[in-house]
């Protein structure tokens, strides 16, 4: 005879029990759910979705669900005491109480943290890294660590509880609020500020919070913030920023603390350095271990983007890494994207592919409209607004689509659904969700967009029936609220957990741990959720799958397995070896600027404008030529690199001051490339000749200082420049503002390769011969091009077109036209560009078919021979085939890349 389901346990007998003699569970510690084989343990509070199994004695069993091994793992007296004293608290911090009793991994991992704390001192502070998987209760755990701690080793212990955003540690604190643990508004425990982290570790508090940001001032080792031994850093997501000069200012201040890293993700292969900080695994509870004991859902995959032809998939990796590499230091990432990539950006941004993935979003999400909330993950924050129009664009077409088949249902039933489902699709309520910056108004406004209601609504929220405010969090997490849709581009990756989250629409390349805490999203275990979803429009299934590899099999990478760091950097090598390793790095790029008559130590020493002008001289030193700037970057990043792989050793303060003042140059040098303007280079020449050389003023001179291109009086300032103190920096700068215009203005006409040749031509020179004659002789031809360009800038406005009408223009002239040619020429190229404008905004992808290429060349070739659009009289047929050719190549390069390369 067949076993009964053992959910009838929890839908017939608990159920009617809870309702029928409720005062039996008054002093229940715990349930456990059984049909006399199969069972789960749970409390009172738990939904049957949240009772779970208990498979295991020990973590590394492989685990059985049975109702002997429950017995023995939780109805065991020690196990029972143990469970009924430190694993189970109740959170208010929700909708209602709850009251959570620990899970298997929990209580079987806690209790290894433990024995890591009690050892802590053999250990030499580094207790480990607890890796659970995301979705498998990070938070509590902590919780349940810290009070055992407190009531079993000591109560005079410190935990510090170190994150690395600021949502991340709003989650936590708010973990710990809410089982009680915690309130910061009766004792301060949140530091806002260095200085009240200072402050606040100077007192014995059970619990402080805090960024890894707020480390920001340098620290005396020998002065530290506290020298208790009671101190435990809890770093939550542990690989990401514990080892730059943040992490060293920690250590400096809490010497002799112990250190625990908590990570929802594995080691990966190269990460080696996060074991070097907390030591090996304690604990691991990996992804597909979670999804076999239902403590997450499945997550299925959709690529849509290949379906779409959208995909970016040759893209992915680098546009990733840059992601990854940008992300962490500088939360404005659009322009540096855009700087660095390109091409690769303004492809995955492309107007056209994101009008399709919105088409695709609306129809997807709109037709499993019963399935949960959904989340959009975008590149960058203008994107993501962007996308927030595209999609209300699109969800108006479908509820008017929805409302026209109305007519169409066959029957009452279907009549209902329908209309069931167009409700739902009226009500629904989408919001970006970004963090907010400094000056982020002009920042979007560049791209014809209004943060200003987004940034309203993120920080206001809903209005409620009742006339009050649900903020944005809060309305996401209620499964019943209309706030459906979720746009972000990095808040919301990490720390955050909505169970009714079903599907996440991904279109921003992810890779390793980033990627794994995107996809954990969808995985909470949720009522009538089997699975989650994502659908990936960008084509990030190679790296899932890599990421994936680490992620459920074995964690980590020992040496000499492929993909380990290179020996130079391997933190494994004993301290002696890799500090040996920082001091010849930070000797080599001293020795570099020594040789170039620049001490390093002028940096250290000098304060002030004396400071700022040794600066000055170190970049001029840098700057003889392009190879000497290329060599002392190089050596940059080489001491960066291994000061890193240090940073965790207490003697790496001897070389802290040495690393700052190169790290200093090479962001100099850095911020010049970025902000390279020829105007503003011209300011700055005039600003540091007067502030250096006394100069005899005219006083009919009334030079009004504004320095727009066409107003430079290039003669002065080739004077100028001849008493200029920096005159190599002076031409490396004003050689990148010229590079980024030519850039830009190459991108606008290819025509105009004459001056890229020509500025080529220019450095090589430069580069080849390297004196004062020829550094003022470049300056001086490079003043001239930069005039050149100013005035080829500004010939669209002289012909009376713009930009794209005078590349037609121009591809369309020839020798030797009369000037009423010209002039009809200039009509031509204006209507050839609105019917070519109007042709391709119709068409999505038209360079990857054959047809839609064909097409786009035929109208190009007919509107050039119509006798009343096309060229005029004096062109020969074999010259407008000629110029037919030529447009259709420039059409195919300038809009087929953002389609075509996809």
């Amino acid at each position: 005879m067949a076993k009964p389901d053992i959910r009838q346990a929890y839908e017939q007998n608990l159920s009617d029990y809870k309702d029928t003699i409720p005062h039996l569970f008054h002093h229940n510690a715990l349930i456990i759910l059984t049909n006399g084989h199969a069972a789960k343990i749970g409390s009172l509070s738990s939904r049957y979705e949240h009772f779970n199994d208990w498979k295991r004695l020990e973590e590394d069993a492989p685990g059985v669900v049975d109702l002997e091994t429950m017995l023995k793992g939780v109805c065991a007296k020690a196990n029972f005491i143990d469970i009924l004293e430190n694993f189970i608290l109740f959170d208010d911090g929700g909708e209602r109480l709850v009251k959570i009793v620990a899970r298997n991994h929990q209580f079987l991992g806690v209790n290894r943290a433990i024995a890591a704390v009690k050892d802590r001192k053999a250990r030499d502070g580094k207790l480990g890294v607890f890796w659970h998987t995301q979705g498998s209760g990070k938070s509590y755990s902590i919780a349940f660590l810290t009070q055992k701690v407190h009531r079993k080793i000591g109560a005079n212990f410190t935990f510090l509880v170190v994150t690395d955003r600021i949502d991340l540690d709003g989650q936590i604190y708010g973990t710990f609020a809410g089982c009680g643990l915690v309130n910061n508004d009766k004792a301060q425990v949140r530091a806002g500020t260095g200085a009240e982290l200072k402050s606040l570790l100077a007192v014995q508090k059970p619990y402080v919070f805090t960024l890894i940001h707020r480390f920001n001032q340098d620290v005396n080792p020998d002065d530290p913030y506290s020298d208790r031994d009671d101190i435990i850093v809890i770093t939550d997501e542990a690989h990401r920023t514990q080892n730059g000069l943040l992490s060293l200012n920690m250590r400096n201040a809490l010497p002799n603390a112990s250190f625990l890293g908590f990570t929802g993700t594995p080691l990966m292969s190269g990460d080696e350095t996060t074991k070097q900080t907390f030591g090996d695994y304690i604990s691991t509870y990996d992804f597909q271990r979670a999804v076999e004991d239902h403590a997450t859902v499945p997550l299925y995959y959709d690529a849509r983007g290949d379906k779409l032809g959208v995909a970016t998939n040759d893209l992915n990796e680098k546009i990733a890494a840059k992601l990854e590499e940008f992300e962490l230091d500088d939360p404005s990432v659009t322009e540096r994207l855009e700087k660095e990539l390109k091409r690769e950006y303004h492809i995955i941004t492309a107007e056209t592919r994101l009008e399709t993935v919105a088409a695709d979003f609306v129809a997807h999400y709109t037709t499993a409209w019963e399935s949960g909330k959904a989340m959009l993950v975008c590149i960058d924050k203008v994107t993501c607004v962007r996308m927030h129009a595209l999609i209300a664009k699109h969800w108006d077409l479908r509820i008017a689509a929805l409302e026209k088949d109305l007519a169409q249902a066959s029957d009452e039933q279907g009549l209902a659904d329908r209309q069931r489902q167009l409700a739902w699709v009226k009500a629904t309520r989408a919001a970006v969700v970004v963090s907010e910056e400094q000056g982020e108004v002009d920042r979007f406004r560049k791209w014809d967009l209004d943060i200003t209601p987004h940034r309203a609504l993120i920080k206001n929220g809903f209005e409620t029936d009742d006339g009050k405010r649900i903020d944005l969090e809060s309305a996401f997490k209620k499964e019943d609220h209309p706030f459906r849709i979720a746009i972000v581009c990095a808040m919301w990756l990490t720390g955050f957990d909505v169970p009714s989250l079903s599907t996440l629409y991904l279109d921003k390349p992810l890779k390793a741990h980033t990627l794994m805490q995107a996809i954990a999203r969808a995985n909470r275990v949720h009522a009538g959720k089997n699975n989650g979803l994502i659908v990936d429009y960008c084509g990030i299934l190679k790296n899932l799958r890599k990421a994936l590899a680490t992620y459920a099999g074995t964690p980590g990478g020992g040496q000499g397995n492929p993909g380990d760091p290179p020996l130079e950097i391997d933190p494994v090598r004993p301290p002696e070896e890799l500090l040996a390793d920082l001091e010849e790095a930070i000797d080599a790029a001293e020795g570099f600027l020594s040789a170039r008559n620049f001490r390093l130590l002028d940096i250290l020493d000098k304060a002030g404008f004396e400071r700022n002008r040794a600066i000055i001289d170190a970049k001029e030193a840098v700057n003889e030529n392009d190879e000497s700037r290329k060599r002392f970057q190089i050596m940059a990043r080489e001491v960066f690199k291994k000061f890193k792989a240090c940073v965790n050793f207490r003697a790496v303060n001897a070389y802290r001051q040495r690393f700052a003042a190169i790290r200093v140059i090479y962001n100099s040098l850095e911020e010049d490339v970025a902000t390279a303007d020829i105007s503003d280079i011209m300011r700055e020449l005039h600003a540091v000749v007067n502030a250096s050389i006394e100069t005899q003023i005219d006083p009919d001179d009334n030079d009004d200082r504004l320095y727009d291109i066409s107003r430079i009086d290039f003669e002065k300032l080739k004077k100028e420049f001849e008493r200029s103190p920096r005159k190599n920096t002076t031409v490396q700068s004003l050689k990148d503002a010229i590079q980024k215009k030519l850039e830009m203005m190459l991108r606008q006409n290819p025509l105009r390769t004459d001056f890229q040749k020509h500025y080529e031509e220019l450095v090589a020179d430069y580069n080849s011969e390297k004196d004062a004659v020829n550094i003022e002789r470049t300056f001086a031809a490079l003043l001239v091009l930069a005039e050149e360009l100013d005035v080829e800038q500004r010939r669209a406005m002289r012909e009376g077109l713009d930009e794209e009408t005078l590349t037609l223009f121009d591809l369309l002239m020839k020798p030797d036209l009369e000037k009423s040619d010209i002039a009809k020429l200039k009509k031509v190229a204006v209507g050839l560009y609105g019917v070519l404008q109007q042709q391709l905004d119709a068409m999505q992808d038209f360079a990857r078919k054959q047809a839609t290429r064909d097409s786009v060349r035929i109208a190009i070739t007919n509107f050039l021979y119509d006798d009343r659009t096309g060229l005029p009289q004096s062109y020969e047929p074999e010259e407008v085939d000629m110029k037919a050719q030529a447009i259709f190549a420039h059409i195919l390069t300038r809009r087929g890349p953002d389609i075509h390369a996809v």
